[in-house]
């Protein structure tokens, strides 16, 4: 029986992004700290997958791959295209819960973590 797929944001999530947007192929910032043991534990149980808006530009996927090697993290995949997956690791994401009340609310009200 093959492994439930796990998806990972990389900028924010994986790779620490405080420079932010250099390019597709231009990734000059270390892990988030820690980020290298939570995914190698997650793979016990889970196939993960890095997606990232990097992937859909010449060089991103490649880019995003030499970066993980450097950083001696494993992942099983690296795509353009979103998996179906248990669940998602993003730092810009909101959670729905069902209730549609109060969406704008939430859209303007958001932050990432490393911006809180």
């Amino acid at each position: 029986m093959s492994k439930q797929t796990v998806i990972f944001d990389f900028d924010g999530v994986i790779n620490s992004y405080t420079s932010r947007w250099q390019g597709a192929d231009i990734i000059p910032d270390p892990p988030v700290e820690g980020i290298k043991e939570a995914i190698t534990e997650v793979r016990k149980h889970y196939r993960v997958v890095v997606v990232s808006s990097r992937c859909y530009k010449p060089g991103g996927i490649e880019a995003i791959k030499a970066w993980l090697k450097k950083y001696e993290i494993q992942v099983d995949d690296v795509t353009d295209e979103k998996p179906p997956a248990v669940v998602i690791f993003d730092d810009r994401a909101i959670t729905f819960d069902g209730n549609t009340t109060g969406l704008l609310d939430k859209i303007k009200a958001f932050k990432p973590w490393n911006k809180q």
